[in-house]
């Protein structure tokens, strides 16, 4: 049944969630850009490099496991960041007096490199998802980096061609959004003084809340109340037991070995053992069906409700169980072939991942003082392998974001050709990475597997931001000289508006995924949502007072 469930998931999430996207999306376009060929246009290019990216999983053979569904969602909500730079900055040209061709040709020359860079920037983000060691988010992670590459090459190609040629026009108007722009980058200036505190005020305070969040997965919980499997599952719990099961595979040192009186006797501590613990529910072991057998050949005397004596008669015991069973059946799924193992199974109450890890902890240390040396072992089973997840995942994450920390670093240091600036272009880039999870520990408190999956692939996001107002500042500082505080304003003006365009549409975007019935599909979205808003906060308000807070006297970088 779960097999099924996390099959069911995926497929149901895509034929929802993706009619729903695109409705959200379409929506939001149509509010910011007020062109329906400008719509239909943008989105006609997400379209292709979502289905170039589910072409090439298809070509490779990349099965859609519950993770992998979320790759057509994202590849969505970040190809329309591309084109969004790209049909803002046309907008303002052209309402600048500019004709489509010129407006075209000055978008493309304005947002070719940073467009390119945070394309470049997502596609480590993503790519670092391969470190993890869980095939299903390596999946996601590459194929959500071939479809960022294909968003990136349609958006500054079939994106152009196709505005070239339809019918695009755009009223005179009375550019209300960039005299917004202007307006709010005069507040910033104005203000920095007390932005630039309150703003690291308010990322340190979420800081010391993340030691507060729990790493910790319930599998039950990775399905809402919807979903038939979560709604069963809770109903046998309550009336007959758990349904997490640990197997046990205990060893002895030779062939045939499980008829040793001393090695069953050891069995049989073990097992009472865990039944005496207030998790297990059931144990099934081989100890069991000895101790019956013993009593039925002695008349069914309860006295004699015990293991044998002597080896002989053990392996005789376990020769007449195995000969009165069906034709064709065996005890292999409680013994060995060789007969040297057993398997002791714990079935045991709704737990949690760390639970789990713990409960195995104990019963290996319980082995390690009261079995022989050669004796030890530990859990298996579909809850166990999930219960691992969870720190494979975080190991991973750790891993993994170190790497595109420092790529991600190395790329903007190249690209902007300033050690200074690509430095301190991290401060932006992690500060919302830091509030989102202190918002998330005051709020939730816990997060499983997606936590792995957001720091991995947030940060190639949200540079997006920061390298589209750094590229703005630099034209500004080193072609017309500009002074700090003009640069900023120059910036602000220039890509405010389709900075926070795009933010939005990545929020409302990453907020459809809430909707998915596959929990932590769903904190996915949530997490992202909140992550994109805080780097919206930070591109605003903390990269510009940083700026003019440091860029005082010199021009950092080379002119």
């Amino acid at each position: 049944p779960l097999t099924y469930a996390l099959q069911q998931a995926p497929l149901r999430d895509m034929s929802t969630l993706l009619p729903a996207m695109y409705g959200t999306l379409l929506v939001a376009m149509f509010l910011f850009l007020r062109s329906l060929f400008g719509v239909l246009a943008l989105l006609a290019t997400v379209a292709l490099a979502a289905g170039s990216a589910m072409g090439v999983a298809g070509w490779l053979g990349i099965p859609v496991s519950p993770p992998m569904s979320t790759a057509p969602t994202i590849i969505l909500t970040i190809a329309i960041a591309d084109g969004i730079h790209i049909l803002v900055t046309l907008i303002q040209a052209m309402r600048a007096g500019a004709s489509r061709d010129g407006a075209l040709v000055a978008s493309l020359r304005a947002n070719w490199q940073p467009v390119f860079l945070t394309s470049l920037t997502t596609i480590v983000g993503f790519a670092s998802l391969n470190l993890n060691g869980v095939p299903p988010l390596q999946d996601l992670g590459n194929v959500t980096a071939v479809g960022v590459f294909a968003a990136w090459f349609f958006s500054v190609t079939f994106l152009p061609a196709v505005v070239a040629v339809v019918p695009y026009r755009v009223k005179p108007a009375r550019s209300a959004g960039g005299w917004s722009m202007e307006r709010f980058a005069d507040w910033v200036v104005f203000r920095r003084r007390a932005i630039l505190p309150a703003t690291l005020a308010v990322s340190v305070v979420c800081a010391l809340f993340i030691p507060r969040i729990e790493i910790d997965d319930m599998f039950l919980e990775y399905f809402d109340d919807s979903v038939e499997f979560r709604r069963d599952t809770l109903f046998a719990i309550d009336r007959l037991s758990g349904v997490y099961q640990q197997h046990y595979s205990i060893e002895s040192d030779e062939e045939n070995g499980i008829s040793d009186p001393a090695y069953l006797g050891m069995v049989e501590a073990y097992t009472a053992w865990l039944r005496s613990q207030p998790e297990v529910d059931h144990v099934s072991t081989i100890t069991d069906t000895m101790k019956r057998l013993n009593k039925n050949l002695h008349g069914d005397d309860d006295a004699w409700y015990r293991l044998p004596d002597e080896r002989a008669l053990a392996a005789q015991y376990l020769l007449l169980y195995e000969m009165s069973l069906p034709y064709g059946l065996d005890l292999n799924n409680q013994v060995d072939i060789r007969k040297a193992s057993t398997k002791v199974t714990a079935t045991v109450q709704n737990m949690s991942a760390r639970e789990l890890r713990a409960f195995d902890e104990r019963a290996a240390m319980w082995l390690a003082e009261h079995a022989p040396p050669s004796v030890t072992s530990s859990a298996s089973g579909v809850a166990f392998m999930f219960a691992n997840l969870s720190r494979r995942t975080t190991e991973g994450m750790v891993q993994g974001t170190t790497i595109a920390f420092a790529l991600i670093a190395l790329l903007l240091v190249v690209s902007l050709r300033s050690v200074g600036l690509g430095l301190l272009s991290l401060v932006p880039n992690v500060t919302p990475v830091l509030i989102a999870f202190g918002v998330w520990a005051i709020l939730v408190g816990r997060v499983g597997i997606v936590f792995s999956v957001v720091a991995s692939t947030s940060l190639g996001i949200i540079v997006d931001g920061t390298v589209h107002f750094l590229s703005k500042y630099l034209r500004a500082r080193r072609v017309v000289a500009a002074s700090p505080e003009d640069a900023v304003r120059y910036a602000l003006s220039t890509v405010g508006s389709a900075l926070w365009v795009s933010f939005l549409i990545l929020v409302a975007g990453f907020a459809v995924l809430t909707l998915s019935t596959f929990t932590p599909n769903g904190q996915i979205g949530l997490l992202m949502a909140i992550t994109i808003g805080a780097a919206l906060l930070a591109d605003f308000l903390l990269l510009p007072t940083l700026l003019l807070a440091l860029d005082r006297g010199t021009r950092l970088g080379p002119r």
